[in-house]
């Protein structure tokens, strides 16, 4: 069942494009990762989902309700989680919680247990009574996706959850949004500019200026670059880089420690091999399994030399 429905989204701020033409679907139990710089307009998206913003053109609807004519009846039904924390510091996690709640109209013989039971899910049931404001800034994140389940929402929207957390406390985020997505089969649609991240979801959206410049599964965006990452090691990668980037068919180099990482056009292998037998025969190349990172950033320098 299809919960969050996206198209043709267009919005604009004087001769700014935030969102160009945006577009895409998302079912129950899927989730869904818009990638990208800063800029490229992944939390205007949102803005535009939950009806924070109304669009200059197109149409947003979340459990086919639409959005522009039913804002509120779509914010029932949708748990909200910005970059920045929005909680009140001067009450507890348990009255951040509870306030929240019962905005939401949910009875006290409902919101306590359904409170306990978020906080504990989330690791903060030993904090009940700690100040929101003393909260390091994962359990921060924590409480503000506790609050953003509290009434039990069909569709989660998360923006940038992870920024600024520790490593450790990423993982542990991550794990709560399987358990929520595999347990509750909601629609999660959530922005990251981290790659490890991106690998999680079910489905992307690359962004660039704006619209979503590729869309796929993880394996599909990274079948794009098939046999066209190549690693070469060497004991000077900086040198070697020099020589590599004047190829013609080579379109990015970079270093890894004592390795370099080449995108290169389909065919290149014998340019390049005569290039090392040349200048540097100690060298080794092998093709390697394109990542993530090396996607978005063929397709944004595609997308950059097609718009000028």
């Amino acid at each position: 069942m299809t919960l969050i429905q996206a198209v043709s989204l267009h919005k604009s701020f004087g001769s700014t494009r935030a969102v160009d033409g945006v577009s895409f679907s998302i079912d129950e139990g899927e989730i869904y990762g818009l990638v990208g710089s800063d800029g490229a307009g992944k939390t205007t998206t949102l803005r535009l989902l939950i009806g924070a913003l109304r669009a200059d053109r197109g149409t947003a609807s979340l459990c086919d309700i639409n959005v522009a004519s039913q804002p509120e009846e779509v914010r029932s039904r949708v748990g909200y989680l910005s970059q920045r924390f929005s909680l009140y510091e001067d009450l507890s996690v348990l009255e951040n919680i509870r306030f929240f709640a019962e905005v939401r109209g949910l009875p006290v013989s409902e919101w306590k247990p359904r409170c306990l039971e978020l906080l504990e899910f989330v690791g903060l049931a030993a904090f009940t009574d700690r100040r929101a404001g003393a909260l390091s800034g994962g359990m921060k994140q924590k409480l503000g996706l506790a609050t953003a389940l509290v009434t039990r929402p069909r569709i989660l929207l998360l923006d940038e959850p992870t920024t600024g957390v520790d490593p450790v406390t990423r993982q542990d985020f991550w794990q709560l949004i399987l358990r929520v997505v595999s347990t509750q089969k909601m629609a999660v649609i959530l922005t990251t500019p981290y790659m490890d991240e991106a690998s999680r979801c079910h489905r992307l959206g690359f962004m660039r200026a704006g619209s979503i410049i590729a869309e796929g599964t993880p394996a599909q965006l990274r079948s794009l670059l098939e046999d066209r990452i190549l690693e070469i090691i060497t004991p000077d990668p900086l040198r070697l880089r020099e020589s590599i980037k004047t190829l013609s068919a080579v379109e990015d180099v970079r270093p890894f420690g004592d390795r370099l990482h080449v995108r290169a056009a389909p065919g290149c292998d014998e340019q390049l091999l005569a290039l090392l037998k040349e200048s540097n025969p100690s060298a080794s190349v092998r093709g390697i399994q394109a990542t993530l990172e090396d996607v978005f950033l063929s397709l944004a320098a595609e997308s950059e030399s097609r718009h000028g």
